[in-house]
């Protein structure tokens, strides 16, 4: 195991030890994977998602040395060629060798497409690339899937993201093509993870849709207070800094419980290494962050039309907002009817500038929003 100079990881993963919590969770998931049941997991982005399934992932390989663990994003997916590419080189590239044999294996299911296979100029790990025409795409996907499947190993796949297909113009032939391969591979266990719940939802909740029911549901909120309050307090006892639980709670509270957002405090605070972590440590942290994203906010802000802007800030400043069309709300900030509201929300919704939490709607990124609050 790799010991890292900061043990708050704000990407990627790199071991049990510098993940925080949700043990029940990762037993849960993995129960249901090694069990024959596909899982949708669900979480508004940067909660941690991805975290949990490579965390899964880690205990699942430990348990299961011979199980092969797949982990692929296809948020900038388009289409379903595209989606097929990236699947192809994520099963592909992972034979861990370009010897003559392994590549005569794959050729010999692998015939609707042009594949270059080459390594990677930096790790040296084997890398796939597809090549074929929008026409030959299913006959690819199941070439794929019969590689899969006569391979004799059990896989482990995450697709995260997997709202995207949504967005194909295909979408639901592309859902039927996906379920009508996976429900006859016994030996592949997916992991289908979003971040867009009302897209999600309609994959998975709507009748008619080929995914309908077919997967075991999984949502993850905030981490549990107390126990990342231990986590964080015994990693910045490495680097000779006090955390307070009452500082930490602020941090907490701040951010909602958000763990990317949380993480990356962490992260900062650990690199300033103060003797004490104090408000005024707190406070310089944010503001750090803040200013370090503020021409990349201020670019973003300029693309909104003046109602999506008006209705981003009076969220901003209120930090919860219940009832969008509430006559309070609208004469407060001074917003125009309920119809130019439900407009700009959907857009904001769907830009992902906006989450619809249980409680009410909130602006995504938090760092974003304490910059929106100090606009004249």
């Amino acid at each position: 195991m790799n010991v890292l100079r900061n043990p708050f990881l704000i990407y990627g993963y790199e071991s049990p030890a510098y993940f925080c919590g949700r043990e029940k969770e990762t037993e849960k998931l993995a129960s249901a994977l090694r069990n024959g049941r596909n899982v949708t997991l669900m979480s508004p982005r940067r909660m941690g998602k991805t975290g949990l399934i490579k965390n899964t992932f880690y205990r699942i390989h430990s348990e299961m040395p011979e199980a092969i663990c797949l982990y692929m994003d296809i948020y900038s997916t388009t289409s379903l060629q595209e989606f097929i590419k990236l699947f192809g080189s994520v099963v592909l590239g992972n034979g861990g060798t370009t010897s003559q044999r392994f590549l005569e294996k794959v050729r010999s299911f692998i015939k609707s497409c042009k594949m270059v296979f080459s390594a990677n100029p930096i790790t040296g790990a084997p890398e796939v690339s597809l090549d074929f025409q929008p026409s030959e795409s299913e006959a690819t996907l199941k070439e794929i899937f019969d590689y899969l499947v006569y391979s004799g190993k059990e896989y482990f796949i995450a697709i995260d993201e997997f709202q995207q297909i949504a967005e194909y113009n295909d979408s639901k032939t592309v859902e039927g093509l996906l379920r009508s391969f996976i429900q006859f591979c016994p030996n592949l266990h997916f992991v289908f993870s979003g971040s867009k719940s009302h897209l999600m939802s309609e994959i998975f909740d709507k009748p008619g849709h080929p995914f309908y029911r077919s997967t075991e549901k999984m949502h993850i909120g905030v981490l549990n207070m107390d126990e990342y309050y231990q986590f964080a307090k015994s990693k910045m006892e490495t680097n000779g800094i006090v955390l307070s639980r009452d500082a930490f709670e602020k941090i907490y509270n701040q951010f909602c419980g958000h763990t990317w957002y949380i993480q990356y405090m962490l992260n900062k605070i650990y690199e300033f290494r103060p003797k004490n972590v104090t408000q005024e440590v707190i406070n310089e942290c944010i503001i750090d962050i803040v200013e370090s994203n503020k021409e990349d906010y201020q670019r973003s802000f300029i693309l909104l039309t003046s109602n999506q802007q008006q209705l981003l800030r009076a969220i901003a400043k209120e930090k919860n907002v219940v009832n969008i069309n509430g006559n309070e709300f609208i004469k407060k900030y001074g917003l125009k009817g309920s119809s130019s509201i439900n407009r700009a929300i959907s857009a904001l919704i769907n830009k992902e500038y906006v989450y619809r939490y249980a409680e009410g709607y909130q602006v995504y990124d938090r760092f974003m929003q304490l910059w929106l609050v100090t606009l004249p």
